[in-house]
């Protein structure tokens, strides 16, 4: 059986609805971003409403639609974009996503913003600046690094678009004691 959770955005994401699945007995065949199958075929309802409303408690959440599915899917897949560690592909966001989700992409750009009421553009964007912002409090990275890491053209580019996100350069943003982040469950909302 296969659920479908929202909210799943990282590795320990992962290990925390494990865990909760694990206190009600239930096992995991596999674990993705998003997605959980199962090794039974049914849940009985009184244990979806329990799980839920565990899940819930930690800022989750089961999807039992597949609307609510196929907008959490390009979420994890722009997520998993951002933060692998691979190089940045050199395609389109919307040929990434095609590649990835047989679908046309005007309809999961339709069905995105009309569900999240931002394009797949600006979440992409927002994602973008919350990860330069990760980086930047790392200190590892230069400024260019960073931009070309996430697939900018220049890191002008970054600088306009972090600007334009956050109200200040990444120069000023590094500059500050308290660096304001947002969890990336929350990235794209005001």
């Amino acid at each position: 059986m296969k659920l479908y959770i929202k909210n799943m955005v990282c590795d320990r994401c992962k290990m925390v609805v494990k865990a909760e699945l694990e206190k009600l007995g239930l096992y995991t065949l596999s674990i993705q971003l998003g997605e959980v199958e199962l090794n039974i075929d049914n849940l009985p309802k009184d244990v979806i409403t329990q799980l839920d409303n565990n899940l819930q408690l930690l800022g989750f959440e089961l999807i039992d639609n597949r609307r609510g599915r196929m907008i959490e899917q390009i979420k994890n897949i722009i997520i998993e974009l951002i933060y692998s560690d691979k190089e940045y592909p050199a395609l389109k966001i919307s040929e990434y996503l095609v590649g990835k989700i047989p679908q046309e992409y005007n309809y999961l750009s339709r069905l995105f913003s009309e569900t999240e009421g931002i394009t797949i553009e600006q979440y992409l964007i927002h994602q973008k600046v919350e990860r330069a912002k990760e980086l930047i409090v790392y200190d590892e990275l230069s400024l260019t690094e960073i931009a070309y890491k996430l697939g900018y053209s220049s890191p002008a580019h970054l600088s306009s678009q972090f600007k334009k996100i956050t109200g200040m350069s990444p120069k000023v943003f590094r500059g500050l004691q308290s660096k304001p982040r947002k969890e990336l469950d929350r990235v794209g909302k005001k």
